[in-house]
């Protein structure tokens, strides 16, 4: 079978599954497996694929036919303008988060600590070293499998970054951290039943916070100012309509704010809020 009557037969079983853009699902899987780009495709519409390919590319349909979100099939997501590799051992980076390290980098200052809590993949702590090389980052994870994906990235895109296994800040020495930063997990048990079916195949740990979503973060406040420096900050993603649950979780007498930041959609995403001195 050529390339072309792959492709039609591919994105018709990912439309007859509802799939979100089957055509551009079935070039993109065909063009990874072939190490070619999609215009090489059209161009070549006609060649053969060899069985061995075909098998492999009907596997990769299969198993986002399966819901098997895209990004684990590829092993690949852009962050911050950098490639990473992910698998299921790590969330899936996402564009909103890329508003947490863009509010960092407006605060980070050469010669700072900074920590990234609950690292995943390392998007975020490979993204800010990337971009403040004057800073020292470290970043922490409870899961092992987690922290060995961040450490891969770190050293496939050259940069600087000390990983270590951690349960939020517990690890960390009191008055160390100038800049903190976290993606926790903020998404509701309770939600757990209608989620969409790529979320499933996320690992719960970094998706869930417990029945009101804020289990993680409550915890990560509570040792925050622990860590910081005197008027160090704290940047954390939130969930959607948390922010008046999670200002709450701010003592007046220990932090300056909390401010809220909005992503494009005018959405609350980040919070963001200073120990005091």
């Amino acid at each position: 079978m050529n390339i072309a009557a792959s492709l039609r037969e591919a994105a018709q079983r990912l439309r007859t599954r509802h799939v979100d853009a089957p055509d551009l699902t079935a070039r993109v899987l065909l063009a990874d497996l072939l190490d070619r780009d999609q215009a090489w495709l059209v161009a070549h519409s006609d060649d053969e694929i060899e069985h061995s390919l075909r098998e492999r590319y009907e596997g990769a349909v299969r198993r986002r036919c399966e819901g098997v979100p895209l990004q684990y099939i590829r092993e690949l997501q852009e962050f911050y303008g950098l490639d990473f590799h992910v698998n299921p051992d790590v969330l899936i980076p996402r564009p909103e988060t890329e508003h947490v390290v863009e509010a960092a980098l407006q605060r980070i200052r050469p010669g700072d600590l900074v920590l990234d809590v609950g690292t995943g993949s390392g998007a975020v702590a490979v993204s800010l070293a990337k971009h403040a090389p004057g800073a020292t980052v470290i970043a922490s994870d409870i899961s092992p499998a987690a922290a060995r994906v961040a450490k891969s990235n770190a050293s496939r895109l050259n940069v600087s970054v000390q990983f270590f296994l951690g349960d939020v800040t517990g690890a960390i020495a009191a008055s160390h951290v100038d800049v903190l930063v976290s993606n926790p997990p903020y998404v509701p048990l309770r939600d757990a039943p209608g989620l969409q079916a790529e979320l499933r195949h996320e690992p719960p740990v970094a998706l869930f916070g417990g029945e009101d979503g804020l289990a993680v973060i409550r915890r990560l406040v509570a040792d925050a100012r622990r860590v910081l420096k005197p008027g160090g900050w704290l940047l954390a993603e939130i969930g959607f309509s948390t922010r008046n649950a999670v200002a709450a979780l701010f003592d007046g007498s220990q932090w300056q704010g909390p401010d809220f930041l909005p992503d494009l959609a005018g959405i609350d995403r980040v919070v963001a809020t200073r120990a005091r001195t």
